[in-house]
């Protein structure tokens, strides 16, 4: 055999109970699970340790990094060995080369993806879907699932118009035969957003879809067995269940699978949620295929002034000023008596917020006294308030100040550990990837075990597995993946269940243009493996292996 685990903890992916076994590769695929007699090339020693299937995540924005990064770090030393970018109606392929600029400006408005990280980590060298899974194969550790966006079918066909009207009959059936093109060439389904904008703060391509486009687009889908991924309005709970009522529908026409995502908990939404829940049950058993996503971890949202921040979308002319606005322009802002009266007034309603704010990382010897003290605790010892010391801090930093906003939603456990254990909710909405300056989107994994499995019992440890295996394996149509099981391919992820975990999340430079990100370290986890060979252990960290693969639905 090329490699043999032994004496592992076996929890499959089916939900069953673990047990002890050894588990035999060879040509990439599993050959035997139970006792192997074989030996291996390679050979691991798992005894005392969780052995399970690689996990998979549904909902990553990893599309640019894949171009720098074929291993998606820190993903797979995360467990994750499979990934699904492409999601919230946005791709990098298909794409004409005069749109590029347009698509760099979605993604920096909606995924807080840095303008200077495309143009000096990207070489744009494709056009079509096919030539872009061309591309990214050159150098994939990580396996991939990649969905085409909607906005990006209505940009190839329409250009400038697909910003401002609904497509006639000829258009949507361009789209129609550009979506079959994506889907031969290995797209496993297509994005859409009901919400967002793009970087002039006005609806992305998507939005001016009328139901019979998306309707038109869905047939091709169901033609090819494919899924549909929507980001939904989750701050309105009334057009959220409107949206489960439509995709049910659209599930039940076109025989298709779709999700939703994210579905959060606050305090305050409890019986929302729960309508909605109970929306998709009842959808789910008149026939329909409606997978709402959560995520596992509360919401935590740093920034500093000198990006724009999601956090302050709200607030319009904060969030104007800092999307429109350059570092001098900003700072000319807060230094204008008049600008920042404005400012202060339009936001003080939310002084709590701001009060809770932590200062998270300064550059001046000066501030550092204050760094890990709340702005509260900060604005009693300088005599102002909460807003003003925000600003007053922003300032003396150069706009360098890092604030951070910790737990500001989705952290009642009780009620979210009910929602992942849900027979009808998929664990996803990770956005692993994306808004690299406002929070790290990596370690979901290892706090589903810590919070959900270790600490609070709200599952068994069999139970998360097959969530984040086999479950999404089959929702997403992902052939011979999520279950250790002979024929199967080997992507199987080693890991400690009395340690797994996600470490502290801070604050690295390795982004293609002096770029930053939050990112967290892995813990418990100690041996990754795709496509049969070992793509990264906790003792050496990443192999040259290069195994991953694009993954593209069953029929």
């Amino acid at each position: 055999m090329d490699l043999v685990i032994r004496n592992g903890n076996i929890v499959d992916g089916s939900g069953l109970p673990s047990y002890l076994g050894d588990i035999a590769i060879n040509d990439g695929r599993i050959v035997r699970v139970g006792n192997v007699a074989d030996t291996g090339t390679t050979e691991i020693d798992a005894r005392g340790k969780i052995v399970s299937p690689g996990f998979i995540d549904p909902h990553t924005h990893f599309d640019a990094q894949l171009l720098w990064d074929g291993a998606a770090k820190p993903a797979i030393e995360h467990g994750v060995t499979t990934i699904v970018p492409g999601n919230c109606s946005l791709s990098l392929a298909p794409l004409k080369a005069d749109h590029r600029m347009k698509l760099v400006g979605m993604f920096n408005q909606i995924e807080e993806m840095p303008f200077k990280a495309f143009e000096e980590g990207v070489v744009w060298d494709w056009e079509t879907f096919e030539e872009f899974v061309t591309r990214i194969k050159k150098d994939l550790t990580i396996n991939v699932a990649p969905l085409v966006g909607h906005s990006v079918l209505r940009l190839w066909v329409m250009g400038n118009e697909s910003m401002h009207r609904t497509a006639t009959a000829q258009e949507t059936q361009a789209m129609q035969a550009l979506l079959k093109e994506c889907l031969d060439a290995g797209a496993i389904g297509l994005s859409t957003s009901f919400i967002d904008m793009d970087e002039t703060l006005q609806p992305v391509p998507s939005r001016y879809a009328d139901a019979a486009e998306l309707d038109a687009l869905c047939a091709v889908l169901g033609q090819h067995n494919r899924i549909l991924q929507a980001v939904h309005e989750f701050y309105d709970n009334d057009i959220t269940v409107a949206r489960i009522d439509q995709l049910a529908d659209i599930s039940r026409k076109h025989k298709i699978t779709t999700t939703l995502s994210p579905l959060f908990v606050n305090n305050d939404n409890f019986a929302g949620v729960d309508q909605a829940i109970a929306r998709v049950v009842e959808q789910n058993e008149a026939g329909a295929r409606v997978w709402p996503q959560v995520q596992t971890r509360p919401i935590d949202i740093s920034f500093t002034f000198s990006v724009p921040s999601l956090l302050f979308i709200r607030l319009r002319t904060w969030y104007a000023v800092m999307r429109f606005g350059t570092p001098e322009t900003i700072m000319a802002a807060f230094r204008d008596e008049a600008q920042r009266k404005q400012l202060v007034a339009e936001a003080s309603n939310m002084m709590g917020l701001w009060q809770r704010l932590i200062l998270r990382q300064v550059k001046t010897e000066a501030n550092q006294q204050y760094v890990g003290k709340n702005l509260a605790e900060i604005a009693e010892l300088r005599g102002t308030d909460a807003l003003n010391v925000m600003i007053d801090l922003s300032l003396e930093e150069d706009l360098d100040a890092h604030f951070l906003s910790a737990d500001m939603g989705h952290n009642n456990d009780e009620k979210v550990g009910s929602l992942l254990r849900h027979p009808h909710v998929m664990i996803g909405a990770s956005d692993g990837g994306a808004h690299i300056l406002s929070f790290s989107t990596y370690g979901d994994t290892g706090y589903l075990f810590s919070r959900f499995v270790r600490d609070n019992h709200s599952m068994s440890i069999e139970e998360a597995v097959k969530k984040i295996t086999s479950d999404t394996a089959d929702i997403w149509a992902i052939a011979d993946r999520g279950l250790l099981k002979s024929g199967y391919i080997a992507d199987v992820t080693i890991f400690d269940a009395d340690l797994i975990d996600r470490g502290p999340e801070y604050y690295v430079q390795d982004v293609p243009g002096d770029g930053h990100r939050y990112v967290r370290d892995s813990v418990g986890v100690e041996t990754v493996i795709i496509g049969g060979a070992v793509a990264y252990t906790q003792q050496g960290g990443y192999t040259d292996e290069r195994r991953g693969e694009i993954v593209g639905g069953r029929p």
